[in-house]
């Protein structure tokens, strides 16, 4: 991974489709009640991509959507998809950059340094003309050996720690309507609003027309109008850490040290019984 950082080019990856140590993963997801993102791999991948179904590697067990799974059940599933410990993983999905930086986050989280994700997704390799198949690779199971690594999750109680400090920025991805509780969550049960003292960075301010990432220089600008600095550590959050991992693939690509992801982000926050007075929020607190 010495010659790359956590973005690829389509070119790049083009130049080593079939190369030995090169996997790729389709990390496509939709929202509950569309139709699912594996259909529409089946219909079309990236030659050799094979599919990381987000909802399905997770914490089973959890009440909260695709929560991150214990190291043993992801490092058995990865294993099943033929990815070792060794292999150098490029993830992509087919919105551009949406869900495909939560895929890189729970690589990461668990330990697998040599992951990156395709700027500008399958939207980009289409438009530049590039070949998609409906075949299936064989894949060969892999013993994927996992060692998680807590420095880049936090939970409701780091949350509530790094509300209190000065040395903490909470980002949250979520549209400004949602954040100012203008706009209904998605999900049902969910008050509006957002955690008091954080910032919002819409995710999609992040990208350019074609959706590859801004540049790291117009990136490092828009984070640091959000209030990032070096000195600060930075937590994102979204509505359940799918767009909260956007925000952290841009702090990594601009060199950031220390940025954790919100796993149970408003799905946790805006669900908790008497929440109110145990996390309070701003704007509406209506059900």
């Amino acid at each position: 991974m010495s010659d790359f950082g956590p973005l690829v080019e389509t070119q790049w990856l083009a130049e080593r489709i079939g190369s030995k140590g090169i996997k790729i993963i389709d990390g496509s997801w939709r929202m509950s009640g569309a139709s699912p993102a594996r259909d529409d791999y089946k219909d079309r991948h990236i030659n050799g991509a094979v599919f990381f179904d987000i909802d399905q590697i997770s914490d089973q067990s959890s009440s909260l959507p695709h929560t991150a799974p214990e190291p043993a059940f992801f490092a058995e599933a990865v294993g099943a998809l033929g990815i070792s410990p060794h292999d150098t993983v490029i993830i992509y999905d087919d919105q551009g950059c949406f869900s495909g930086a939560r895929v890189w986050w729970t690589f990461r989280l668990m330990g697998h340094e040599k992951i990156a994700v395709l700027d500008g997704g399958l939207p980009k390799w289409l438009d530049e003309g590039r070949a998609v198949t409906k075949s299936h690779s064989t894949v060969i199971v892999a013993d994927h050996k996992t060692s998680h690594d807590p420095r880049h999750v936090c939970d409701a109680a780091g949350i509530r720690q790094g509300l209190q400090t000065n040395d903490t920025l909470i980002l949250d991805a979520r549209p400004a309507q949602r954040f100012l509780g203008a706009a209904p969550e998605p999900r049902a049960g969910l008050r509006s609003g957002a955690m008091p003292g954080a910032v919002n960075l819409p995710f999609a301010d992040l990208f350019n027309q074609d959706k590859t990432f801004l540049d790291p220089s117009a990136l490092a600008t828009r984070l640091a109008r959000a209030g990032v600095t070096p000195e600060k550590e930075i937590i994102t959050t979204c509505g359940s850490g799918i767009t909260a991992a956007i925000l952290s693939l841009a702090l990594e690509i601009i060199g950031h040290p220390r940025h954790k992801l919100y796993d149970g982000s408003w799905a946790e926050w805006g669900s908790i019984d008497n929440a109110e007075k145990e996390f309070p929020v701003i704007a509406n607190t209506k059900k």
